[in-house]
């Protein structure tokens, strides 16, 4: 498929979509940023301070807490859009994306300027949230720290190529308008039904994630729709972005300027650092886990996420899956990131790096181990695996809930063996089910 996006309304660039292909690196794009930054914000959140203890006020504290529900309500619409996105995705034949490169992610991955790190709640860190969700045509510096990384440009490529290549987008806005416009330049000349061609099972509409804009992509009006969500969301309709993530970034802001303002010595963030249990291939430089301890919590939250990935895939093939057993898989994810990954963060932030790090605690890097290596596309397969990592997870959890300072690691123990438990149901009815589909009949005479 080839055809040009002939206009654009934006103040940057128009983006090119020739190709199917084109359409599909950029959409990939998107999701790798909608889940750089929803890892992001997760991180932020861990950060936080959680009581008296560590230094707060009770002013101080249920000014923490504000943040952190909000924070909260911005990293469920960050999983809003990156399942609008992968329906896009998927809606065009292609498979689901949740791969990434490991943190931190700099901008040779991406334009020049865009780059995606784990930093701690604070004012640093307000400052890159509210650069990356900026609206289109906003002229704005990112945050200390994060020069811009410059590209070498090609010298002989020239024209449209056979393969998808990375375009200068500016903003997440200025992506999402480059594939909308994308989407229409490629329907009009060759059709709706050439462009969505994807499986409508394969499309994420259940309603246990509780997002009633969690639309099936089916054609390019349902496809506008999403986009129209995932940008109002992240950096408002244009001239309006006051409700936005980025509005509420910048409220944020002048709350934390305040309030240090009143008091210099108030820092509502733990005294965190990424740390690695061990450098993945693509990470350069990092600070390494020294404590044992911290070192298995550390793993611990690494497999979570992990398995979390697996089912999130599982969830968009779900080929073969029934109703009850595709709602298992959405209920699964839902409970890992709600009722395991948000109690497990806080519990690694305050646990020590090592003796080379002193007064610094442990934050979540989210590790890729390989790319795509939570893609589990045969159907009694997925489900076995899941339920071995869904068992193994359960029985490190309930170990290191023994030790001294861990008790807090005790329920969510539980939480872990009643999904393996779930899973293993359906994991053994799917093979029965499967086996039977695929039993040869006996043809012998008697």
């Amino acid at each position: 498929m080839s055809g040009n996006v002939t206009s654009d309304p934006l103040a940057e660039s128009a983006l090119r979509v020739d190709t199917r292909e084109e359409l599909v690196y950029l959409l990939g794009q998107a999701c790798e940023i909608e889940h750089g930054l929803m890892c992001e914000y997760l991180y932020a959140q861990f950060s936080l301070k959680r009581g008296p203890d560590e230094g707060l006020t009770d002013g101080q504290l249920a000014r923490v807490q504000a943040w952190e529900k909000t924070l909260i309500t911005v990293i469920k619409q960050e999983m809003l859009h990156l399942a609008l996105a992968t329906n896009i995705l998927t809606a065009i034949g292609a498979a689901p994306h949740f791969e990434r490169p490991n943190f931190p992610i700099l901008s040779r991955w991406y334009p020049p300027g865009v780059q995606i790190a784990l930093v701690p709640f604070g004012e640093r860190a307000l400052r890159h949230f509210i650069y990356l969700e900026r609206p289109e045509g906003m002229a704005l510096d990112d945050a200390a720290g994060f020069a811009a990384a410059q590209h070498a440009q090609p010298l002989t490529a020239a024209g449209a190529g056979l393969v998808a290549v990375p375009q200068p987008w500016q903003t997440v806005g200025h992506l999402y308008r480059g594939i909308e416009a994308g989407l229409a330049s490629l329907c009009a000349r060759y059709g709706e039904d050439a462009v969505f061609i994807g499986p409508a099972r394969a499309q994420a509409v259940t309603n246990i994630f509780e997002w009633p804009e969690l639309i099936a992509v089916t054609d390019l009006a349902s496809a506008r729709q999403a986009i129209e969500t995932i940008v109002e969301q992240g950096e408002g309709a244009r001239g309006d972005w006051i409700k936005s993530h980025f509005g509420t970034f910048v409220g944020i802001l002048e709350d934390l300027l305040a309030e240090q303002a009143a008091d210099p010595a108030f820092n509502p963030a733990r005294p965190v650092e990424p740390a690695f249990v061990r450098l993945p291939p693509d990470v350069a430089s990092g600070t390494l886990i020294e404590d044992p301890a911290t070192a298995h919590v550390a793993d611990l939250a690494n497999g979570l996420y992990e398995v979390t990935l697996q089912v999130l895939s599982r969830y968009y093939i779900h080929h073969g899956e029934t109703a009850a057993e595709f709602n298992t898989l959405a209920r699964t994810a839902k409970h890992l990131m709600n009722w395991v990954m948000r109690d497990l963060g806080p519990v690694l932030t305050a646990l020590p790096v090592g003796p080379s790090h002193p007064g610094q605690t442990a934050g979540p890097t989210f590790d890729i181990a390989r790319p795509a290596i939570f893609l589990l596309p045969h159907q009694d397969a997925a489900w076995k695996i899941i339920t071995e990592r869904l068992d193994a997870l359960q029985q490190a959890c309930a170990s290191l809930s023994q030790q001294a300072g861990l008790s807090a690691l005790a329920p969510l123990t539980e939480k872990l063996q009643s999904m393996s438990q779930d899973i293993a149901a359906h994991a053994s009815k799917t093979a029965s089910r499967r086996r039977r589909q695929h039993a040869v009949p006996d043809r012998r005479e008697p």
